[in-house]
């Protein structure tokens, strides 16, 4: 994506807690979220991290946790799915992990919905409780108005108590795909979302939409 000038943010189904912010350790590049998963009545905190020296953090009002090139698109963002209705990680269907992606409104769609989307390997990692999914689409360029195929990595987990499951999602272009590979997956490899130690700490969702939530 080359400019998200006018464009309103996609929904990628992350909602901070109150009170918090994303930061990214300038020396290490790990970041960490606190995010909310749940509903309004019942919301569970969530502390999600990983590290990526290459990319930098994005602020503005179209991103929520996302690190990135500008100059390239190459990067990683964070997603949290819809419900998964008490399913097991290694049940639930690629197009729940795919709809904060590809839906109109998902991260891949800001310019037009992609196309040619194939999920090329799906693996299972029981010991670490994360499922791994490799993908290649087309998205249309805003520059130069034509569809370029780009190729994804994404790792979800299933954060103990909790009933939505929380992604890192890694993309470049797939003429760069030999160079941004290695440091897609490194960021992906580290990254982790577990549940937050509990407290009398009341939770609340961070308003980042002029009054309205984007609660579940």
């Amino acid at each position: 994506v080359s400019s998200q000038t006018g464009k309103s943010r996609p929904v990628t189904g992350v909602i901070f807690r109150d009170g918090s912010d994303v930061n990214q350790d300038r020396t290490t590049g790990a970041v960490l979220a606190e995010i909310l998963t749940g509903t309004k009545a019942d919301p569970k905190l969530v502390l999600a991290s990983f590290t990526s020296p290459f990319y930098k953090l994005e602020r503005g009002s179209v991103f929520d946790v996302e690190c990135r090139d500008a100059r390239t698109g190459d990067g990683v963002f964070m997603a949290v799915t819809t419900s998964v209705n008490g399913k097991s990680l290694a049940d639930l269907p690629d197009s729940i992990l795919l709809e904060r992606l590809f839906d109109a409104t998902g991260r891949f769609s800001f310019y037009g919905s992609p196309t040619d989307i194939k999920v090329k390997k799906r693996r299972i990692n029981s010991t670490n409780n994360k499922v791994e999914l490799e993908l290649q689409f087309s998205n249309l360029s805003q520059s130069t108005n034509s569809e370029i195929p780009r190729k994804a990595i994404l790792v979800a987990t299933l954060p103990e108590g909790t009933d939505n499951a929380v992604l890192l999602v890694g993309s470049a272009q797939a003429t760069r795909w030999k160079t941004a590979e290695p440091r897609i997956r490194s960021a992906i490899e580290s990254f982790q979302a577990i549940p937050a130690p509990k407290s009398n700490l009341k939770l609340r969702a961070k308003d980042r939409t002029n009054g309205m939530y984007d609660f579940f």
